[in-house]
């Protein structure tokens, strides 16, 4: 594949989780090797360090269960202004995180960007869960559940979270790898339109055809693509250090196809390397994972073939 300048972008954020640990993720995946990792496949790689916040804005909300809101406004005001400079700077930011909350400083900040190019946004969302909770709906209060529904402008967020420049369009998101879904957020799902495949799904007609049909549809409207990969899409088996384990995930050869029909597809804008808690791994097995699936996204073969966009 083309030489792609990455700009690397840590995230340290937890507050939108329950478990402690995620704080660690950004540093975890520099001791795995993913600059060096990168740089043997000829990408440059630039380190802009980890983002960081100072003291979050006085926001309140009257569901109880929600916790950390200030923080994690404070972390989305942050994030999203180091990732519209990021894609300014480099042709592949990576944001290592961190809880999934970081997307709802991310995606905005990608997408700002898209926008100013006149490129529609797209997602590609690989998770166990489909973080689709309103600030109302969710019970546990963890706003890693929350990115999606906020990014796609639903209602409920207003005066709490930062202003959207541009929502992402609900069809615009595909999931892949759900399995873990709150009877609120199965209506939004259904109510949205959102492109969903779950683990059932995946088990019956593969990995390969609902990802291939995506790509076809971010081809055809010349998009822009961000992807986000959760730990948990993949099987604890392989990847234990996630504070939000659901059996049954991905398996290894599946998560590396996914990575390298996206490598293929050259589509790939922007990435978000999420909830990767190290105080939960098994000697660095997870993050050395995670690693490996961004090099096969970016352009690690076993053998070269020739391959086609999708």
């Amino acid at each position: 594949m083309t030489p792609k300048t990455c700009i690397l972008v840590g995230a340290p954020v937890q507050s939108g989780a329950s478990q402690p640990g995620c704080i660690m993720g950004p540093d975890a995946f520099r001791t795995a090797g993913l600059a060096p990792t990168l740089e043997a496949l000829g990408h440059t790689v630039v380190d802009h360090g980890n983002a960081a916040i100072t003291h979050g804005p006085d926001v309140s909300h009257p569901n109880s269960s929600v916790h950390d809101l200030s923080e994690t406004v404070a972390w989305a005001t942050t994030l999203r202004e180091a990732a519209f400079r990021a894609c300014q700077s480099g042709d592949l930011p990576i944001f290592l995180g961190g809880d999934h909350s970081l997307s709802i400083g991310t995606v905005p900040g990608v997408s700002q960007h898209s926008e100013a190019l006149g490129k529609e946004q797209f997602v590609l969302w690989l998770d166990a869960h489909p973080d689709i909770h309103t600030l109302d709906s969710t019970q546990s209060g963890n706003l890693h559940g929350t990115p999606v529904s906020y990014f796609t402008g639903q209602p409920g967020f207003e005066k709490v979270y930062p202003e959207l420049s541009k929502a992402v369009p609900p069809q615009n998101v595909c999931m892949i790898g759900i399995r873990s879904v709150d009877p609120a957020e199965r209506t939004f799902l259904s109510d949205l339109g959102v492109d969903v495949h779950d683990m059932r799904s995946i088990d019956e007609h593969g990995i390969r055809r609902p990802l291939k049909a995506f790509l076809e549809r971010v081809e055809a409207a010349n998009g822009a693509l961000h992807v986000s990969l959760d730990v948990d899409f993949l099987d604890p088996e392989i990847a234990p250090a996630v504070g939000t384990t659901v059996p049954g995930g991905t398996t290894f050869r599946e998560a590396h196809l996914v990575m390298e029909m996206l490598c293929d597809s050259g589509l790939v804008g922007s990435l978000d390397l999420v909830e990767l808690n190290p105080f939960l791994d098994e000697r660095g097995r997870t993050a050395k994972l995670m690693v490996d699936l961004c090099a096969s996204l970016l352009g690690r073969q076993v053998l070269d073939r020739k391959t086609r966009s999708y």
